[in-house]
């Protein structure tokens, strides 16, 4: 139902999702040939999305507050089940960050995927991935934001898997989609769990969503905890957080628009997005929250140092999500919604600008993705080396005038001042650290010291060379691709100044409250302490990774690591992911292997051996019983009917009607008889 008075907007907010499914169903409608219109109408969509998310946005600007619409979608029996949408600032803030952001990687995606023969196809799969996003952002009910959850991931599975025609791809697609699965079991067991303890799936209706306070009245303890932590399944699959983090850095397999989009904007968000939604519900569980802030510790520094020794540009950039990703669990955990979420929507920026940044050095390198082979390009892409700088400043926190580094520097706080343990703090500090570290060593090998190699001369297709021309040089990107990077670099910037300590107008908004201007506040607590420590973290980050790889770059792609020189087994280790793959692989990965063969042998030897057992026994006793019949009853009967016919025809002999061989035989059975008798009488 919707509350009198209300904006229109509220009860037309399901167009911000329906507009880009609607494109990509025409796209799926259209022909390979009509290229320029299903970018067009792809793109279109993105731009009225983008609209009637600032108009939404508008809506609960001036006064924050929970706008929501419901209605009655299906019955069963006497109860009916309800789904609506809603408008608040987190679904405010987050509609503007995934259509902004959508729409620049749409854009960029014209010139990337130009000379794809499938180009029409991947502007479809964009566009239903888009609407999905956008229809789990505006969900007010479990239930719909788990429909449009699992559309989510199975346009990932399209995406990833893009380019099919490569093994590489189509494994990574599979593995992204089966290993997210595992983590969707977990929400969808505890929906059901909150349904059947709240009686409802809606997140607010008048006091009766199960995110308010009388339905979560009814839950206590262990099954408060039980559901929450089920939920959480969900976002750690999605999000790509410990154990179930292995299927994002293989997603890299799909083309880099794709790459962008998964690991900025949309589907890697959902998770942290989920968390926040359910904040009241994971509030009342300190168990969970706990759970919350050491999977994101944990994944933090886990993804941080495996980034350290990766040499496909793309494959740093998705450790480096999952590290940060970690960082926003984390953030939740320990201080909230507007921590996390604030990190959140600096690191969409930064993030996609990084990736976008990345496809635009791969474009001008002909699909080159190893950074050993790369170098000395800034030179030929000044604009695409500036705007990356600015991303990587953006990502290692830079101090003062950078988003990330007060989006980052929120985490630590509150991490420092978590009263169940000061761990965490410990591993976000040193993996702010790393991520300084790393992303100095990204640069370093792509942008500094001498070109290592020359462009791929005959590129491998499909891969990412389908954005390039074989035939053309080292090149900056068109203007495209490098529009989108420009905007990108501007907000990595300025969203840093929207959450600030001495104005946390985010933070104010997202909690329903107005926010102040107080610059005492940037000398509240330990705060000027910890933003030192963070700043000099940093700083050592970006000075040790020049130390070791600026200093002296690589003058051969085949020369080992400076890190790989120093330590050959740690480094193994950090490039294989500590052997996360290879354990799974050998534990449960072969489980299932045993699993399955034995499913099969009980399939097809005993619940399929039965039926048949049966059956061989039914026609065996068939055989015997049509042997009988055959060759006893039936030829006994025949042989007994043959002698029987015999005698009669016999006897027919014997009465043919003449009468001299009546005669004939009367005259030998008298001589006969005279002959016995006289035989006896002499006897």
């Amino acid at each position: 139902m919707l509350t009198p008075g209300i904006p229109a907007i509220v009860r037309y907010l399901w167009l911000i999702p329906a507009l880009p499914i609607v494109a990509a169903g025409v796209g799926a409608l259209l022909k390979q040939s009509r290229r320029k219109f299903a970018a067009a109408i792809a793109i279109a969509s993105m731009t009225f999305s983008l609209v009637l998310a600032v108009i939404a946005f508008a809506c609960v600007l001036p006064q924050p507050e929970r706008l929501f619409f419901n209605f009655q979608w299906m019955q069963f029996g006497s109860e009916w089940v309800k789904l609506g949408w809603v408008l608040d600032p987190l679904a405010a803030v987050m509609l503007v960050m995934v259509t902004f952001v959508g729409l620049l990687i749409f854009i960029y995606s014209v010139a990337y995927m130009h000379h794809d023969e499938n180009f029409t196809r991947f502007f479809c799969f964009l566009s239903l991935f888009a609407g999905a996003m956008l229809g789990l952002l505006i969900a007010n009910s479990l239930l719909l934001l788990f429909m449009c959850w699992e559309v989510v991931g199975l346009t990932s599975y399209l995406l990833i898997g893009f380019w099919y025609e490569r093994p590489a791809a189509a494994a990574a697609a599979k593995k992204a989609f089966i290993t997210t699965r595992i983590g969707d079991l977990g929400l969808l067991l505890g929906m059901v769990w909150l349904y059947g303890q709240s009686g409802t799936l809606l997140f607010y209706d008048h006091g009766a969503g199960c995110m308010e306070h009388g339905p979560l009245s009814l839950l206590t303890g262990k099954t408060l905890t039980g559901i929450a932590l089920l939920i959480f399944c969900g976002a750690v699959g999605k999000s790509g957080q410990l154990p179930l983090h292995v299927w994002l850095p293989d997603a890299m397999e799909g083309p880099t628009p794709v790459s962008a989009l998964i690991h900025a904007a949309t589907m890697v968000a959902a998770g942290v997005y989920l968390v926040a939604r359910v904040y009241p519900l994971m509030s009342l569980s300190t168990n969970a929250l706990t759970v919350i802030t050491w999977v994101g510790a944990l994944t933090a520094i886990f993804a941080a140092l495996v980034a350290v020794a990766q040499d496909d540009i793309k494959r740093i950039l998705a450790y480096s999500t999952v590290s940060q990703l970690g960082y926003m669990m984390m953030g939740i955990g320990v201080g909230g919604v507007a921590v996390g979420v604030f990190h959140l929507i600096a690191h969409a920026f930064f993030k996609a600008l990084l990736f976008l940044g990345a496809g635009s050095v791969i474009h001008g390198l002909m699909g080159e993705q190893d950074i050993r082979e790369m170098g000395g390009i800034r030179k030929w892409m000044p604009v695409t080396f500036a705007t990356y700088a600015v991303g990587t400043l953006a990502l290692c926190g830079f101090p003062l005038f950078f988003s990330g580094f007060w989006s980052k520097d929120a985490i630590l706080h509150a991490a420092y001042g978590w009263n169940v343990s000061r761990i965490p703090f410990y591993l976000g500090a040193v993996g702010a650290l790393l991520t300084a570290f790393y992303m100095t060593r990204q640069v370093c090998y792509v942008f500094f010291g001498a070109r290592r190699r020359g462009p791929v001369a005959e590129p491998v297709v499909p891969a990412e060379t389908a954005a390039s021309d074989p035939s053309e040089a080292a090149h900056e990107s068109p203007s495209p691709m490098t529009v989108p990077l420009m905007l990108l670099a501007v907000f990595a910037v300025l969203l840093g100044f929207i959450a600030t300590p001495a104005w946390p107008w985010l933070q104010a908004f997202l909690e329903l409250r107005p926010a102040r201007l107080d610059f005492g506040e940037l000398a509240e607590d330990s705060l000027p302490a910890l933003m030192v420590v963070s700043s000099l973290l940093v700083f050592a980050g970006l000075y040790l990774g020049w130390w070791m790889y600026g200093r002296r770059p690589i003058r051969h792609a085949g020369d080992p690591d400076a890190l790989e020189r120093l330590q050959p087994a740690l480094f193994h280790a950090l490039h294989k992911g500590f052997y996360i793959d290879q354990l799974y692989a050998l534990t449960i990965l072969r489980l299932a292997w045993w699993m399955a063969n034995l499913a099969n042998f009980v399939d097809r030897w005993i619940w399929s051996g039965i039926p048949l057992a049966v059956s061989a026994l039914v026609q065996g006793v068939g055989f015997v019983d049509s042997s009988l019949d055959r060759w006893v009853v039936n030829k006994g009967f025949d042989e007994g009917c043959n002698g029987v016919a015999g005698g009669g025809r016999l006897l027919a002999r014997l009465q043919n009607g003449l009468i001299q061989n009546y005669l004939r035989l009367l005259g030998a059975a008298v001589a006969a008889l005279a002959f016995f008798l006289l035989l006896g009488h002499k006897g």
